[in-house]
């Protein structure tokens, strides 16, 4: 199919944690062309091209923005745990006979409108919105907590409960699993074991994206949030030793009374 693209931008948008592939495909298949890939639903249409992943990310190429409502419309049928909030990024990119692919600018340069092209590249785009989501949340988690360190630092304690302390520790172990679970999505694509070809233009922009450096960063993130817990758990400990010494003290003290007494 001959596409006429609309515009030269491309949008990235995370719908959400995952998107049923297999179910979206049979249902938008009845309006477009599709063909699935490894983690990866392509959709051409003759005035753009979609590449939809399973963890979240669709990739709109050439899209005019009523046709980008329009997919976003039939896709979020099968998103599951729907972004309220969407994210978003907008490249721009263009064809130039003979070039190779690179980016400066945020400005895509391609040799070509091939679906093989316009998915390697497309696959670096889709990890770096995820990757984002997971800075995010690492983000938030360790910045939500800060004070917690700042105040065992000047007052030797942490003045929360025990009740408190389990549900901090709970929030920081189910944003650290949420990360985990998911941080093979950042290794290189599988697809690229079928089409090592086509690796060379996913590692030019996944360098300019700073996928590597940036994953580094948010494993010593993940470090950090692993910390904290254990400091958590710790005091957790500190106070339920505290609390049993207290109920020994007691004990003792109501025990002497009895003796002295009788």
């Amino acid at each position: 199919m001959t596409i006429n693209f609309v515009t030269n931008e491309v949008d990235v948008s995370l719908l959400g944690d995952n998107i049923k592939l297999d179910g979206l495909s049979e249902k938008i298949g009845q309006t477009y062309f599709v063909k699935r890939f490894r983690d990866a639903l392509s959709i051409t249409t003759p005035k753009g091209q979609v590449f939809v992943f399973d963890y979240g990310v669709i990739i709109s190429w050439g899209i005019s923005d009523s046709k980008k409502s329009q997919l976003a419309d039939m896709i979020n049928e099968y998103v599951v745990q729907l972004n309220i909030q969407k994210d978003r990024e907008h490249y721009v990119f263009e064809v130039s006979e003979n070039a190779t692919v690179s980016m400066i600018n945020d400005h895509i340069i391609l040799p070509d409108y091939k679906t093989m092209t316009l998915l390697a590249v497309s696959h670096a785009l889709a990890q770096s919105a995820k990757l984002g989501r997971f800075e995010s949340l690492a983000e938030r988690a360790i910045k939500d907590n800060a004070y917690l360190s700042l105040t065992l630092a000047n007052t030797g304690k942490i003045p929360l409960s025990r009740k408190k302390l389990s549900m901090l520790r709970g929030a920081l172990f189910s944003t650290k699993s949420d990360i985990l679970l998911h941080f093979n999505l950042l290794d290189t694509p599988e697809f690229f074991w079928e089409y090592p070809e086509q690796e060379q233009k996913y590692l030019i922009v996944s360098r300019y994206l700073d996928l590597k450096p940036r994953v580094e960063l948010l494993t010593m993130k993940l470090s950090a949030l692993n910390e904290l817990n254990e400091m958590l758990a710790a005091e957790q400990n500190h106070k339920h030793s505290s609390f049993l010494e207290w109920i020994i003290i007691i004990l003792i003290a109501v025990e002497i009374v009895l003796f002295f007494v009788h």
